[in-house]
């Protein structure tokens, strides 16, 4: 469950937010009392949401289309940097998460940053930030 003392932003999309108010709107409705810590993250997110397009400078951040070459095969992978559950479903694109190992790893640097990161295997991976754009 979220933290309902944070006060970081959350970066969604506007169908998302939508979502969850419809969502909170149908728990309330109900009045079941089991929904309640459900209802309270809800308004938690709501309250956090931070709704739109990112400015298109180069640094990495929740809400931004983020392509990086990983120095191990020199493949190139391409993602969303975000939460699958804050995006529009049916979006076509692989959603990272910022407290992911790769996603915090490169979170707040800039393009051709060149970072490591410890995969959840164990395994050191090296990657250069090839393009980071707001995710439209």
């Amino acid at each position: 469950m979220t933290d309902v003392t944070a006060t970081h932003t959350v970066w969604m999309t506007p169908a998302a937010l939508a979502a969850l108010h419809a969502e909170l709107e149908q728990l309330t409705a109900a009045g079941d009392e089991a929904a309640q810590p459900r209802v309270l993250e809800l308004r938690d997110l709501i309250r956090r949401a931070e709704v739109g397009t990112k400015p298109d400078d180069g640094v990495v951040e929740a809400g931004m289309r983020i392509t990086v070459k990983f120095h191990s095969d020199d493949s190139v992978e391409t993602f969303l940097l975000g939460s699958r559950d804050l995006v529009q479903a049916g979006a076509d694109i692989d959603v990272y998460s910022p407290s992911s190992p790769l996603g915090s790893a490169i979170d707040g640097r800039r393009v051709g940053d060149e970072v490591s990161y410890a995969a959840p295997s164990g395994a050191q991976l090296t990657v250069t930030i090839i393009a980071a754009t707001p995710f439209a």
